[in-house]
């Protein structure tokens, strides 16, 4: 097998392999004698269909198998001695598009090697890390919250009017053509106006009305009512209004911490401090680890392979323009062409991602099937009654189980980094760490 350099250009590579007609036929010889042994023919013992025949019979059949493991094997050679790592799938073509059995097979292979990423001394660089504690305002801020999620409602005063999140109680029977329908009706049922608790246009005619009324509802079923004697059906609803109640926080006392699960106040402002220690904890990580990245992208600088930052860069502005147009769901659209600020934050992107990368093979970072199996049981709760299909989906999508495994495997290397590196600890207010992730966000 004889190999010719090309094209030596930075990163980018090309070769000439030329795989003579002899040693094509000696591979087809090769996978013909091994599977000589399981051949059986008319008039012949298993095993025993001589080798003339069987090219014979079958040679055309294994050429094309025969051709392609030679390039392989010789591609596999190549990288073993160049020490070569293709930045993406070699590109490989047939020299000549009229070759014909007898010939000499002969291919041109391209591809972008991966750079030689630098040592880097981590200790030089200074890191700041952000600390920030859970003050007394804050727990009581939560609190008010989780007391106004849990609201009480107080009846109105006679004769006031129901407005948009008040809650009335009603009785009603629902009828489809004059004739009322099962499960329409109910009593004493409180509704919440602007919940999305009714149909469409059910709630609002609620708007309005008063103590002791009666009104007439006149809806239409969705036409993908799950009730399907019912979808797309007109109805109307008899409602009576019993009481009309406003909304008012709950108080924020022994019973309220017991509605949240908590024995008393005082432990549920414990678990409330717990909760917002662990939220400034992710968000002090998240600000810390963008502060390592800031520190890794100004003191390493290498070539790059311009295949991986033209398709990171495509895949930036496809996802912002999507996230511009949320109304596009699919794909059918023109294609979106990458700003320089694209590419400049690909680059960046591609840079980190392949030194982080060596920075993990070479300390030997690992991510242990329990940890990658945690991660995907955290997922999955993510879809409620759907767990197993999304369990099963991801073991057996070896892509998706490597975007899970990813993240972790750089959490990692960050850590591994930040242990090396010297650390500016700075204890911050919440609203100082708040502003430090908005910053984050606007770039």
């Amino acid at each position: 097998m004889q190999v010719n350099e090309t094209q030596n250009d930075g990163l980018k590579r090309g070769y000439e392999i030329t795989m003579t007609a002899a040693e094509l036929e000696a591979k087809v010889d090769e996978k013909l004698e091994a599977a000589r042994t399981e051949v059986q023919m008319k008039g012949f013992r298993k095993g025993k269909v001589p080798k003339a025949l069987l090219k014979k019979q079958f040679g055309k059949s294994v050429l094309g198998e025969a051709m392609q493991e030679g390039i392989d094997d010789a591609l596999k050679s190549h990288f073993e001695t160049t020490g070569d790592r293709p930045a993406m799938q070699p590109n490989v073509t047939m020299a000549k598009d009229d070759w014909k059995e007898g010939d000499d097979v002969v291919v041109n292979v391209s591809y972008e090697k991966l750079p030689d990423i630098p040592e880097v001394d981590f200790s030089a660089l200074t890191v700041e890390k952000m600390t920030a504690e859970v003050e007394d305002e804050a727990v009581d801020e939560a609190l008010a919250n989780l007391a106004e999620t849990a609201q009480n409602f107080k009846k109105r005063r006679k004769g006031s009017k129901a407005k948009d999140g008040d809650q009335v109680t009603i009785d009603f029977v629902g009828k489809v053509d004059g004739e009322p329908f099962e499960g329409g009706a109910a009593e004493d049922f409180p509704l919440v106006l602007g919940s999305g608790q009714f149909i469409p246009g059910f709630e609002e005619q609620l708007v309005g009305v008063k103590e002791g009324e009666e009104k007439a509802v006149e809806v239409t079923f969705p036409a993908e009512y799950q009730a399907a004697n019912l979808a797309g059906k007109e109805a109307v609803f008899d409602v009576t209004v019993k009481a009309v109640a406003e909304p008012t926080a709950a108080e924020i006392d022994d019973e309220l911490a017991q509605k949240y699960g908590a024995e008393d106040l005082d432990a549920l402002k414990g678990q409330l401090r717990e909760r917002l220690a662990a939220e400034y904890a992710g968000a002090a990580r998240t600000v810390t680890k963008r502060n390592l990245l800031d520190a890794l992208d100004d003191a390493v600088k290498f070539d790059l392979p311009p295949s991986m930052v033209e398709a990171e860069a495509n895949q930036i502005a496809h996802q912002l323009w999507h996230e511009e147009h949320p109304e596009v769901q699919g794909h059918n659209h023109d294609k979106i062409e990458p700003t320089e600020e694209h590419k400049t934050l690909a680059e960046r992107r591609v840079r980190l991602g392949l030194l982080l990368a060596e920075v993990g093979q070479k300390a030997e970072v690992t991510v242990t099937d329990q940890e990658l199996q945690q991660a995907v049981f955290q997922q999955a709760r993510q879809y409620p009654g759907q767990e197993k299909a999304f369990f099963d989906f991801i073991q057996s999508n070896q892509q998706a189980l490597q975007q899970i495994r990813a993240p972790l495997f750089e959490d990692k290397v960050v850590d591994h980094i930040l242990e090396q590196a010297k650390i500016d600890e700075k204890t911050v207010s919440k609203d100082e760490l708040q502003k430090a992730i908005e910053e984050m966000d606007a770039e």
